[in-house]
């Protein structure tokens, strides 16, 4: 993998890991465009470069995660929690099925990137359908403030879904958050959030496999630039879709997820 490629690919990890129409997918579509080969090497190279979107997400929203750190490290046996920390508490239960899932179908996982067009069409369109119903069915009155610890565990099944590849995590998420009642923003806002601790233990656990690689040498320069594109862009994408949910909605982005995950299943099976 040249640096070009790493750095295109990091930009396509940044652009749509937040906006709602699924980084895999596109992962995959641009690893296919590109010419790069399923492998083992590539899987590793697409799990990493998250963390450059991670970088991103904290330094984005790093007083909110400060802020539910220290609420948290005040909780008291007999004292009422601190709104912040009913927030850690809700994104940590959130967090369970998408770590459960992944651990428990995380070779179901790793061998459905050896048809990245087929598996990208399918999860585009699962994202559009979902995207659709929030927009269609969701009745966007609740504030964050609001949440209970059943809207956090429903919404982190959603999340759940996202562990395959072409599933949008911030698009199943934020569909949960939104067919629970709540606004786009609160919604959108929860799902950047929940999504911290499982972008953190796939890309740790990632390492750890990308440790164990022949020629790791050769492999760290094309990261490091695919890390460095995917935060830069990835704090940019954050920036814009907070601004467009307070004055739009997701149809857009259901459509185009419809659009490009029936030109990828066209594509494989008649190219």
């Amino acid at each position: 993998m040249s640096f070009l490629q790493a750095i295109l690919l990091g930009v396509v990890q940044g652009l749509t890991e937040f906006i709602p129409v699924s980084s895999t997918a596109h992962l995959l579509i641009a690893q296919r465009l590109l010419g790069l080969p399923a492998s083992d090497a590539m899987f590793s190279f697409l799990v990493l470069v998250q963390w450059g979107t991670l970088i991103a997400l904290f330094a984005y929203y790093w007083r909110d995660f400060w802020n539910i750190l220290l609420a948290l490290l005040k909780i008291r046996r007999g004292t009422p929690f601190l709104p912040d920390a009913k927030l850690g508490l809700y994104i940590l239960l959130a967090t369970v099925p998408a770590l459960a899932a992944g651990y428990l179908l995380k070779d179901a996982v790793k061998a459905l990137f050896t048809a990245p067009l087929l598996e990208a069409g399918i999860r585009l369109l699962t994202a559009a359908a979902l995207l659709a119903l929030a927009e269609w069915l969701g009745r966007r009155a609740r504030a964050l403030e609001g949440m209970t610890g059943l809207d956090a565990l429903l919404i982190g099944l959603f999340q759940a879904v996202a562990v395959f590849p072409g599933a949008s995590r911030s698009g199943v998420t934020i569909s949960g958050g939104m067919l629970r009642g709540f606004d786009r923003p609160a919604a959108a806002r929860f799902a950047f959030l929940m999504s911290a601790p499982v972008l953190l233990a796939a890309g740790a656990y990632q390492t750890l496999d990308v440790l164990k690689m022949p020629g790791l040498i050769d492999f760290i320069p094309s990261l490091e630039f695919g890390m460095a594109a995917s935060a830069v862009v990835g704090w940019l994408a954050i920036r814009w879709l907070v601004a467009y949910l307070n004055r739009h909605s997701l149809w857009v982005f259901s459509a185009y997820c419809a659009l490009i995950g029936t030109a990828c299943l066209a594509a494989y099976f008649w190219l």
